[in-house]
C-alpha cells in the first residue's frame, strides 16, 4: 500500500535530478549545492526516487538556477535534457518502453502521475504524427511560467527519444496568458518505419497497377520482367520497413525489461522490509532483558537492512549522557572505542549530531562528515575520523514523546548512496525499538519492586533479633554462589534467589520467648521452631507467584528435608527434596553455625566446612556441598589461592571496557581465568557492583566477549589485597555465554602451555 504524501508535496525529486545532471555536463563550473541550498533540499533526497518536493521548493530552485546561469531559458532546456543518454533514469525507461510518441502522449495522464500531482494532463490524438495535450493545475496549485516551458521541452524530449527530430509544438492556450489550461499540438515527422512502411505501401499499389496495365501491352515482356522486379522491389522495400519496426519493438522491450527489472529490485527490497519488520516484532515480543531486546534487534538490522554499520546509543537513568550500547559492522578496536565513549546531554557545549537529534526529536542525513568540522567538538570529530565515517544516517529513538536513546547507520564498504527513504525506513523502526526498551524498563522496574518487597519481608523476620538481622540475605548469598557453581540456569537460580529470602517466613508464628532464648530449647519448644516451614509455605501459598516462581513455596517449606529422609516438615528424601530446597538447606546450616547465636559463638570457618562434609549423602547432597565450598573459598579474596581449587589463571594484559547502568570506564587487565579476571582503574568500583565488561583476547583472531560480572574484590591504597597489582577490581564472571567460554578456555589453556615450556 502506498503511504499517503502531503497535498504540498507536488514534485518528485526526478525532475530535479534532470536538472542537476544537466548542469553537471553543460555547467560543470556552477556549484548545484548552492541553488539545493537555497530551495531546502538535500542531495539524499534528490537521489531519492519516492522524494516529493513542494511548490515553493521547486520555485526557489529554479529561482537561484537562474541566477547561476544567467539563463532564462534553463528550465525548457532541463525538459529536453531528459531525452539524452546521460540523463537516462525512470522517466526515461518509462516512455521507451511505449512504441513510438503516439502511444506515450496517449498515456501522459497516468505517466505524469509518476512525476507530479500538481497538475491533471489529458491528450488527444489527432492524426498519425500530431496529438493535442490539455494541462489543468488542480485547485489551490500556484504553478509558474518556467513549468510551462519544462512541460514543452519534455514533450520535445519524448519525441526526441524515438530518434525523432525536434517537433513542432503549438501553445495556442496558456494558463499564464489568461487561459483555463494550457494547450500544446505538437505533431512530429514520421519516424523511419513509418515512411518505408509508405513506401512499400505505395510501392506495392503502383507497381500492380503497372503489371495489370503491361499485361495488355506485352504479356511476356510483363511476366518476365516487370513483375519479378515488382516483387523484389516491394519485397525489399517491406524487409526495411519490417526491420525498422523490429528495431524499434525491441529497442522497447529492452527498455520495458530494464523498467522490469527495477521493479522486481523495489519489489525485493519492500519484502525484506516487511520481512525485517516481522523479524524486529519477534526479536522484541519474547525477551524482557535490554542487552537481549538490543543484540536481537541489531542481529536483525544486520542481517536485513542494506547498511554496512550500525549502532544503538541509549540515555543513562540520570539522562545527562549518551552512552553506547550495541552495535555492528565495526571492528573490535572501534568497539572498545564506542564502548568508552559517551556524549554529555546536558552542557550547552554539547553540539554533535547525535545529541541535536536526541534532543530536537529529529533524524539527520550527513552526506558529508567533512561539512560537521567546524560545527562539531575536536573530541567528537576525532571520534568520526576514527570510525572511518563519511556520511551517516542518526535518528532519535522516542517512545511515549521523550527521547531515550539514538540509532545510527552508515556505508563504509559498499558506498551505496544513503538516501531519504533510509531515513524514513529508520524512522519507521525507532519506535518500535523505543517502545520495547521502554517496556523492558517497566518490567525491570516492576522486577526489582517485586524483588526489593521481598527483601523487605525477609528482613522483617531477621529484624526480630540483631544477632539473626541479615540471615536472609547471607543465605541467598550464599545459594546464588551455590548455583553459580554448579551451572544451574538462570531461571532456576532466580527461583532458587527468592525462595532463599523468604524460607524462615514462617518463623513470624514463633514466639520471641523460643527464637531469642539463650540456653539450649527444650524438645517441645523445637518442635514449636520446626513449624516455621510449614508456616512459610502456607504463607507463601497466600502470594500469586507465578510463571518462574510458580514453585518458591514449596520449595521454601522444604529446606530442612534431608537427602535421607530424617529432616521435616514431610521426612521426603533423594528426588523428592526441590533441587533449590537442598542448595538453601546448606547455605541456611552454614549461615547459621558461622554467626554469632545466644547460645553459642560463630564456629570457624574450616570446621564448619569438615561439619558440612560429615552430613554429606546424609542431611546434604554432597555435589551441592562440595560446589559450596568451592565457591566460598573464591569469595576470600587472593590470600586464599594456596587453599583453592581454581581454574588456570593467566597474566594477560589486553583493554577492557566497563560499563554499569550509568557510567563508562576502560581499564586494562592483569590477569584472567575462566571464572574472572581483574582489571585495574584508576578509580575502583564499588564491591558487589553488577558490570558489563567488553574486551578482546590479545593476539587472537576472535570476536571481542562480552560478559556480564560481579565486582567481588578492591585493590586501593587502603586495601592492598595483591601488593603487586595497581589499583583495581576482581571481577567474577556472572554470565558468559558458550562460544564465549570455548575462546576464553582455549586461549586460557594455549597462553598457559606457553608459559610451562
Amino acid at each position: 500500500m502506498t503511504p499517503k504524501l502531503s497535498k504540498d508535496l507536488l514534485y518528485n525529486s526526478r525532475i530535479i535530478n534532470t536538472y542537476i545532471k544537466m548542469l553537471k555536463k553543460q555547467h560543470p563550473e556552477i556549484d548545484t549545492g548552492a541553488a539545493l541550498e537555497y530551495a531546502n533540499m538535500q542531495g539524499y533526497e534528490v537521489a531519492d526516487q519516492s522524494h516529493w518536493f513542494t511548490q515553493a521548493q521547486i520555485d526557489r530552485f529554479y529561482e537561484k538556477l537562474v541566477e547561476l546561469t544567467g539563463n532564462t531559458r534553463v528550465a525548457r532546456e532541463a525538459g529536453r535534457y531528459s531525452a539524452s543518454p546521460e540523463a537516462i533514469g525512470a522517466m526515461r525507461q518509462y516512455i521507451l518502453g511505449l512504441v513510438g510518441p503516439a502511444h506515450a502522449f496517449g498515456l501522459i495522464r497516468n505517466a505524469s502521475s509518476k512525476f507530479t500531482r500538481s497538475s491533471q494532463y489529458q491528450s488527444r490524438r489527432l492524426g498519425d504524427n500530431s496529438v493535442e495535450v490539455l494541462v489543468t493545475p488542480y485547485p489551490g496549485v500556484e504553478e509558474k511560467l518556467f513549468q510551462c516551458e519544462n512541460r514543452m521541452g519534455f514533450f520535445e524530449a519524448v519525441c526526441m527519444m524515438f530518434d525523432n527530430d525536434m517537433p513542432r509544438i503549438e501553445h495556442p492556450e496558456c494558463l499564464f496568458d489568461g487561459g483555463q489550461h494550457c494547450r500544446y499540438v505538437i505533431s512530429w515527422k514520421p519516424s523511419a518505419a513509418d515512411l518505408w512502411g509508405k513506401a512499400r505501401n505505395i510501392s506495392a499499389f503502383v507497381l500492380s497497377g503497372a503489371c495489370g496495365a503491361a499485361v495488355f501491352w506485352n504479356p511476356l515482356l510483363t511476366l518476365q520482367t516487370l513483375v519479378p522486379i515488382s516483387l523484389a522491389t516491394v519485397a525489399t522495400l517491406a524487409y526495411t520497413a519490417r526491420t525498422k519496426e523490429n528495431l524499434n519493438l525491441r529497442r522497447s522491450l529492452d527498455n520495458l525489461f530494464d523498467s522490469s527489472e527495477k521493479l522486481i529490485e523495489q519489489m525485493n527490497i519492500n519484502y525484506i522490509n516487511s520481512q525485517m519488520n516481522n523479524e524486529i516484532g519477534q526479536a522484541i515480543s519474547a525477551p524482557i532483558e535490554l542487552d537481549e531486546i538490543l543484540a536481537n534487534v541489531t542481529q536483525v538490522l544486520e542481517n536485513r537492512l542494506d547498511f554496512d554499520r550500525g549502532m544503538i546509543m541509549l540515555a543513562n537513568k540520570e539522562r545527562d549522557q549518551l552512552l553506547f550500547r550495541t552495535g555492528f559492522g565495526y571492528t573490535n578496536e572501534q568497539m572498545l572505542e564506542l564502548n568508552s565513549i559517551s556524549f554529555h546531554l546536558n552542557k550547552p557545549s554539547s553540539r554533535g549530531v547525535f545529541v541535536v537529534a536526541f534532543h530536537d526529536q529529529r533524524p539527520f542525513l550527513i552526506d558529508d562528515v567533512r561539512g560537521l568540522q567546524n560545527k562539531l567538538s575536536e573530541r567528537s570529530y576525532s571520534l568520526i575520523e576514527k570510525l572511518g565515517a563519511r556520511s551517516f544516517i542518526c535518528c532519535p529513538i522516542i517512545c511515549e514523546g521523550k527521547s531515550i536513546g539514538v540509532l545510527a547507520v552508515d556505508n563504509l564498504k559498499s558506498k551505496r548512496q544513503l538516501q531519504q527513504s533510509d531515513v524514513s525506513l529508520l524512522m519507521g523502526i525507532a519506535p518500535m525499538l523505543g517502545i520495547s526498551i521502554r517496556n523492558a524498563d517497566l518490567l525491570q522496574t516492576k522486577e526489582r519492586q517485586f524483588h526489593s518487597t521481598l527483601e523487605v519481608l525477609a528482613a522483617t523476620i531477621d529484624a526480630r533479633d540483631p544477632l539473626t538481622a541479615g540471615h536472609s540475605k547471607k543465605v541467598t548469598e550464599y545459594a546464588v554462589g551455590i548455583c553459580q557453581a554448579l551451572n544451574v540456569s538462570a531461571e532456576e537460580t532466580e527461583r532458587i534467589r527468592v525462595a532463599s529470602l523468604l524460607h524462615d517466613y514462617g518463623k513470624i508464628g514463633v514466639p520471641d520467648a523460643i527464637l531469642k532464648k539463650e540456653g539450649r530449647l527444650t524438645e517441645e519448644e523445637y518442635d514449636i521452631v520446626k513449624t516455621h516451614t510449614r508456616k512459610t509455605q502456607s504463607i507463601l501459598e497466600g502470594i500469586n507467584f507465578d510463571g518462574i516462581y510458580h514453585n518458591i513455596p514449596a520449595i521454601a517449606g522444604s529446606h530442612h528435608e534431608s537427602i535421607d529422609g530424617s529432616g521435616y516438615p514431610l521426612g521426603l528424601k533423594g528426588d523428592d527434596i526441590p533441587l533449590g530446597a537442598l542448595i538453601i538447606g546448606v547455605a541456611d546450616f552454614f549461615e547459621a553455625i558461622t554467626s554469632k547465636r545466644h547460645y553459642r559463638e560463630p564456629m570457624p570457618t574450616e570446621i564448619a566446612y569438615q561439619l558440612l562434609r560429615q552430613h554429606s549423602g546424609k542431611r546434604f547432597d554432597a555435589q551441592i556441598v562440595e560446589a559450596f565450598i568451592r565457591y566460598h573459598k573464591s569469595q576470600q579474596g587472593p590470600r586464599l589461592v594456596s587453599e583453592i581449587s581454581r581454574p588456570r589463571r593467566i597474566p594477560c594484559k589486553t583493554n577492557v571496557s566497563l560499563r554499569t547502568d550509568s557510567h563508562a570506564k576502560n581499564g586494562l587487565s592483569e590477569d584472567i581465568s575462566t571464572n574472572g579476571m581483574f582489571v585495574s582503574i584508576p578509580e575502583p568500583v564499588q564491591e558487589g557492583t553488577l558490570i558489563k565488561l567488553h574486551f578482546s583476547l590479545p593476539n587472537l583472531d576472535a570476536p571481542p566477549i562480552e560478559a556480564l560480572a560481579k565486582v567481588v574484590w578492591t585493590n586501593n591504597s587502603c586495601k592492598k589485597a595483591k601488593p603487586d597489582f595497581p589499583s583495581g577490581n576482581g571481577m567474577l564472571f556472572t554470565k558468559l555465554d558458550k562460544p564465549a567460554t570455548e575462546t576464553l578456555y582455549n586461549f586460557i589453556e594455549q597462553a598457559g602451555n606457553n608459559l610451562t615450556h
